[in-house]
C-alpha cells in the first residue's frame, strides 16, 4: 500500500455498485459476488480508507493539492457503531415495498439492507415508507433492537474535508426504455430489462435463481431478447453503442439454457459487437452449443394473446417476417450517464458532452485525466465500459493520483498568466473568463490609495496559459509570461 488516506463517497447505502446486482460475468461466467465481495470487505477493513455511504457531494472548491469538499452524510436512522447487523429489525418490519436492488421484482422492508453481503452490513430506514415517519406509530424495530442502534431523531451530517486529488467514478444508469411503447414495458409484466433478468437468475435474487414469468410465476420456456433498446438511436435514444449489450444478452441466453434445458432463446440484433478478449468466441459458443437463434432485424410490435407474448419483427437476412410466441421478453437497455452527472461536472468545472458523459483531457494521451489538474475519471462516467475496462481505468486513475501526491513539488507550465496588481481594478472579468478556476481575488494593500482593495491573483499550479484572461482584461493588467505586450512589440520591431 502507498499509505495515503482515501475517502470513498458512495450515494447508495452500500458500496459495490451495479456489479453487486450481477449473477455471472462474461465471458468466463465467474460468480460476480465471489469476485466483488472480498474486495469490498478488504477495502472496508483498510485503515487508510474511510467510506461514507448514503452520502452525496454538496460542493467542491479549491484546486490541485488543496480541494475542499463538503459531503452530506444522510441520516440512516441506524447507528453504524452500535449496529451488529443481526437482522432482527428488518425481519419484523411490517412494511413491504418494492426493492430497488431487485429492480422491483422483489420486496424489502422499510428498514433494510440492500443485499446480504452489503458493506457496511448495517440497515437503513426508508423514511418515505417507515410508519414512524409517515404516521408516527409502529417503532417495532427500535423495540426489538437489543443494542439500541435505532435512532429516529438522527439528522444529516455535513463533513468538510481537504484532498489533494479527486477521482470521479459516478458510474451509469439504465436508459429509460418507456419511450419504446411498441415493446410494452410497463404494460405487460412479462417484458423485463436485462438487469431484472440478472436479478431473476441470481440464486440470492427475488426468485431464488428460477427464471419465471413475473405475471404468473410459471417457468419460462421461450424467451426473446431485444438488443439496442435506446442505443444507436438518435431519434428516441442515444447515438452511441453501449458496448455491453451484445455480450450480456449472449450471457443471458446461455444462462437461460443452463437453468432450463428445454428453453429456447431468440435474439433480435442490429449488429453483433463483441470487441474484447474471447468475446467473439463466447457469442459463437452461445449460438452453436446452446442453440440461441439470432435474428438480424428490429421488433415492430409486442402484444399479448392467449397468455403469451407475441413478438413480431423482421429477419433482414432472409427478408422474412417473424412472429414468435414468447413467455418472456428481455430488453437489452443501453447505458447512460447518471441524471445528475452534469451537476457534479459543474461543481468540478470539468467538461461534459451532449450525453452528460465526462470528457477526458485527451482520448489517447490523457484518457483518465481532465483539463482540471488533480481531477481524474474512471469507469462508465466517461463512456459505457465493461468490468475489465472499468478496472483498467480505475487502476490508471489511481496511479495518476498517486503520482501527483508523492511529488514534493509540482512542475508548472512556463507559459502562465501574471497579474500586475498596480493596474488591476478588481473587476473580476478574468475570474469569469477562466475555464480552469486558476484566478482568484485576494485582498492587497494599495499604497497609492492607502487602503486595502481586491486584486486578481493567478494560481500557478492550475493555470494552463490559455490566454483568456489577457483578452478580457480591460486594464491590460494581465500578461502571459514571455508574451507581454512589450515583448511582442519588441519582436515585431526586431523583424
Amino acid at each position: 500500500f502507498a499509505k495515503y488516506p482515501v475517502v470513498m463517497v458512495e450515494r447508495e447505502p452500500s458500496i459495490g455498485g451495479k456489479m453487486a446486482q450481477f449473477d455471472k460475468t462474461f465471458p468466463t461466467l465467474d460468480c460476480a459476488a465471489c469476485i466483488l465481495t472480498p474486495k469490498m470487505v478488504t477495502v472496508s477493513q483498510n485503515k487508510y480508507v474511510t467510506i461514507h455511504t448514503y452520502s452525496e457531494i454538496e460542493s467542491v472548491t479549491g484546486h490541485i493539492g488543496d480541494f475542499t469538499v463538503r459531503i452530506r452524510k444522510k441520516a440512516r436512522s441506524v447507528d453504524l457503531k452500535k449496529c451488529t447487523g443481526c437482522g432482527a429489525c428488518f425481519a419484523k418490519c411490517p412494511v413491504k415495498v418494492p426493492s430497488e436492488f431487485d429492480i422491483s421484482l422483489g420486496k424489502r422492508a422499510a428498514i433494510y439492507i440492500p443485499f446480504p453481503q452489503a458493506v457496511p452490513n448495517v440497515p437503513i430506514i426508508d423514511r418515505e415508507h417507515c410508519l414512524m415517519f409517515t404516521k408516527k406509530r409502529c417503532g417495532i424495530c427500535k423495540k426489538i433492537c437489543p443494542f439500541g442502534a435505532i435512532n429516529y431523531e438522527m439528522e444529516d451530517e455535513i463533513i468538510e474535508e481537504k484532498f489533494g486529488a479527486i477521482i470521479v467514478a459516478t458510474g451509469f444508469t439504465q436508459f429509460d426504455h418507456s419511450v419504446y411503447g411498441e415493446y410494452g414495458y410497463g404494460k405487460y409484466k412479462d417484458v423485463i430489462t436485462g438487469l431484472q433478468f440478472e436479478r431473476m437468475v441470481n440464486s440470492s435474487g427475488p426468485t431464488g435463481g428460477h427464471i419465471i414469468r413475473p405475471s404468473d410465476g410459471k417457468e419460462v420456456k421461450d424467451a426473446v431478447f431485444i438488443q439496442c433498446v435506446g442505443s444507436r438511436d438518435e431519434q428516441k435514444g442515444v447515438p452511441y453503442c453501449s458496448r455491453l449489450c451484445c455480450m450480456y444478452t449472449a450471457k443471458h441466453a446461455l444462462l437461460l439454457k443452463e437453468h432450463n434445458k428445454d428453453a429456447q432463446a431468440y435474439v433480435f440484433y442490429i449488429d453483433i459487437r463483441a470487441a474484447g478478449k474471447n468475446y467473439e468466441e463466447f457469442v459463437k459458443k452461445v449460438q452453436d452449443e446452446y442453440g440461441a437463434v439470432y435474428l438480424r432485424g428490429r421488433v415492430s410490435r409486442i402484444f399479448e394473446k392467449n397468455g403469451k407474448l407475441i413478438v413480431r419483427g423482421a429477419d433482414t437476412l432472409s427478408g422474412a417476417q417473424v412472429e414468435i410466441k414468447a413467455d418472456l421478453v428481455v430488453l437489452a437497455t443501453g447505458l447512460v450517464a447518471q441524471p445528475d452527472a452534469i451537476k457534479l461536472a459543474q461543481m468540478l468545472h470539468t467538461p461534459y458532452d451532449q450525453n452528460r458523459l465526462f470528457v477526458e483531457a485527451h482520448p489517447k494521451l490523457a484518457p483518465v485525466e481532465t483539463i482540471m489538474s488533480g481531477i481524474f475519471l474512471t469507469g462508465a462516467c466517461q463512456s459505457p465500459k465493461d468490468i475489465p475496462d472499468t478496472v483498467a481505468t480505475a487502476s490508471a486513475a489511481s496511479v495518476k493520483a498517486l503520482g501527483l501526491l508523492i511529488q514534493g513539488e509540482l512542475e508548472r507550465e512556463p507559459l502562465i498568466a501574471k497579474v500586475n496588481t498596480d493596474l488591476c481594478s478588481g473587476c473580476e472579468a478574468c475570474v469569469v473568463a477562466c475555464s480552469f478556476r486558476a484566478i482568484e481575488m485576494k485582498e492587497i494593500e494599495d499604497k497609492s490609495l492607502k487602503r486595502k482593495r481586491n486584486a486578481a491573483q493567478v494560481i500557478e499550479s492550475v493555470c494552463t496559459g490559455c490566454g483568456n484572461c489577457t483578452a478580457v482584461c480591460r486594464m491590460a493588467a494581465i500578461d502571459l509570461e514571455g508574451f507581454s505586450d512589450k515583448q511582442i512589440m519588441g519582436e515585431i520591431e526586431a523583424l
